[in-house]
Formats: C-alpha cells, sequence, structure tokens
C-alpha cells in the first residue's frame, strides 16, 4: 500500500474537530479523486499528508515510512511526493522553463532541456518557455507549477484543484495529457476536485468526504450507479432526489436518478411539460411528476404532456 491514514484526528480549533478516527488506504498507482463540497477537508487532508500540518493523535504511512509532519521535519513537505496547492510558489524572476527546471540535475544540461520541453509540452505552455511568470494567467502559472512538480517524477503527485483556473478547451487538453503522463510513468495521483464528472474517465477511485468525515470509498462507476446518499448523487451534477416516502409512492428503484436516467416512453408515467430548453449536447426538460418537479435529459425538443419511465 503506497499510502495509509490511520486513525486520524485533526482540529483546527479544540471546540472543532474537522478529523476524527479518519482511515483511508490509496494503492500504488492508482489516480485517486478527492471529493466533496467546499469546506469538507479536501485542501487540509492533502496538507496532512504531504506534511504541511500536525495532526493530533493517529497516523499516517507513506511507502512504509511513518510520517513525523512539521513537528518533525525541519523542511516542510514529505521526499518522493510533491504538492501544488492553489497558490503557486512560483520563482518570479526566473523564466518559465526555469521554473519546471528547478528540481532537475544540472550534470547533463542537454537532458534537462529535454526534460523541461517535454513537460512545458504536457501542460501547453511550449510558447512560453522564456517569459516571466508575472506576465502569465492564475491558470498559466498553475500549470508551470503542475509541469514544476513533474520534473522529480515522484512517486505520489497531490493536486488541490488544477483546473480551477483554467478555461474549458485548456482544461480538456490538459487532462488528458497529465493523466496519460502519470499512467506512463507509473506516478500516484491524489486530486482534489469539483469537477467530478469531467474527470472521471482516468479516476480508479473516488474518496468523498464532508465535514471530515468519510462518506463513500468507491471506484468511480460504483460510486457514480450506487451512491451512498443525495449528498454524494449531487456531486455528479444536476441529480433528481426522491424521499423515501416518494420513492414508495412510485414504486422508484431508488433514490436518485439523473436527468439522462429518465427516457420518454410510450407507456409509463404521465408527467406535465413545464419547460424545454437548449443546452448544447441535449436539451434541458422540467417536468411535473405527480406533485414533483424533475429535470431530464433530450435529444430533441419536446412538447405537450409525454409519458416517462425510470431507468
Amino acid at each position: 500500500m503506497l499510502l495509509e491514514i490511520n486513525n486520524l484526528y485533526f482540529s483546527h480549533t479544540q471546540d472543532k474537530p474537522l478529523f476524527q478516527n479518519l482511515n483511508l488506504a490509496f494503492e500504488e498507482g492508482k489516480i485517486i479523486a478527492l471529493a466533496g463540497e467546499s469546506g469538507c477537508g479536501k485542501s487540509t487532508l492533502l496538507n496532512l499528508i504531504y506534511g504541511l500540518l500536525d495532526w493530533e493523535k493517529g497516523e499516517i504511512i507513506f511507502n512504509g515510512t511513518h510520517l513525523l509532519g512539521p513537528k518533525g521535519n525541519l523542511v516542510p513537505g514529505e521526499a518522493e511526493m510533491k504538492l501544488v496547492a492553489q497558490n503557486f510558489d512560483l520563482m518570479p524572476y526566473a523564466t518559465v522553463a526555469e521554473n519546471v527546471g528547478k528540481f532537475i540535475s544540472n550534470i547533463n544540461l542537454a537532458q534537462k532541456k529535454e526534460t523541461v520541453t517535454e513537460l512545458l509540452e504536457v501542460v501547453g505552455l511550449q510558447e512560453f518557455a522564456h517569459i516571466l511568470p508575472k506576465y502569465l494567467s492564475g491558470g498559466q502559472q498553475q500549470r508551470v507549477a503542475i509541469a514544476r512538480a513533474l520534473s522529480v517524477l515522484p512517486k505520489l503527485l497531490i493536486l488541490d484543484e488544477p483546473f480551477s483556473n483554467l478555461d474549458f478547451p485548456r482544461k480538456i487538453e490538459l487532462r488528458e495529457r497529465l493523466f496519460r503522463y502519470v499512467k506512463q510513468h507509473q506516478i500516484s495521483l491524489i486530486i482534489s476536485t469539483h469537477e467530478l464528472q469531467e474527470i472521471m474517465p482516468w479516476l480508479d477511485q473516488i474518496v468523498v468526504l464532508k465535514d471530515g468525515r468519510l462518506i463513500q470509498n468507491d471506484s468511480p462507476e460504483e460510486t457514480y450507479r450506487n451512491p451512498y446518499n443525495s449528498y454524494v448523487a449531487k456531486l455528479f451534477g444536476e441529480v433528481n432526489i426522491f424521499s423515501e416516502e416518494e420513492k414508495a409512492e412510485f414504486q422508484l428503484a431508488k433514490f436518485s436518478y439523473y436527468p439522462k436516467e429518465i427516457k420518454i416512453t410510450e407507456t409509463g408515467h404521465e408527467v406535465h411539460l413545464l419547460e424545454s430548453r437548449f443546452a448544447g449536447n441535449h436539451f434541458w426538460n422540467k417536468v411535473k411528476f405527480h406533485h414533483k418537479e424533475i429535470v431530464i435529459y433530450t435529444d430533441e425538443k419536446i412538447e405537450g404532456n409525454i409519458k416517462i419511465s425510470f431507468l
């Protein structure tokens, strides 16, 4: 096991603990998402793992070694581990290329230049190699920090909201290049995110936190198809939630249905269409189902009353 967290207790203030008896384990070579609402403890947990915060009780074991945290390390951080937080800590008077090559040995300068060029291609910043960070956008600075972290080929890379400052086209490019690179070089990756749906094809495991508590820890498919509760289901985007009473009343198989899981059929529940709007690759429709308003997605615009079935 690459990383183990056993019986972890941590609190920012004495009267309000965040983590109480938290237990987690991460296998080597996996891409793992930490998910949950803002304030659930994602960034704090990443800082604990990396050694930037001390914990009250419990243990964190990385690659067979018990980590000590700031109390045991003069220099913050852990060997064979890199964290890219939401403040990027770039050298302001060094170029992008110099920032990326900061941790690479100068013994073989040709090899160093080749590695820096490769990493700039991974993050899509080749043309900015000789630019100073102050002339870059927040999203570009974030990509420089990711490339620099990759330069030492850590056993574990930790990314805190790595796509938060990127526009959509750049986000699509970076995520595929990044995930392919870490898999190719057998780097384990823990990534905190608000965008589960967008990175799910590359994930091996999803860990869901709420107020410091572990809510669900499963494969992406299991988490999506069988969310533990409505909190987990809502992390994947728009979803229709039914109470236990409604579930029994409507004879539904489960408590949550994503809009694409509800289909128009010739037989089924009759519903009243409230509105139908174009949403790009689908039409967004709100319908009245008994006493409840729900959302369904369709390929074509719909009109009038329809019948639906829950898949």
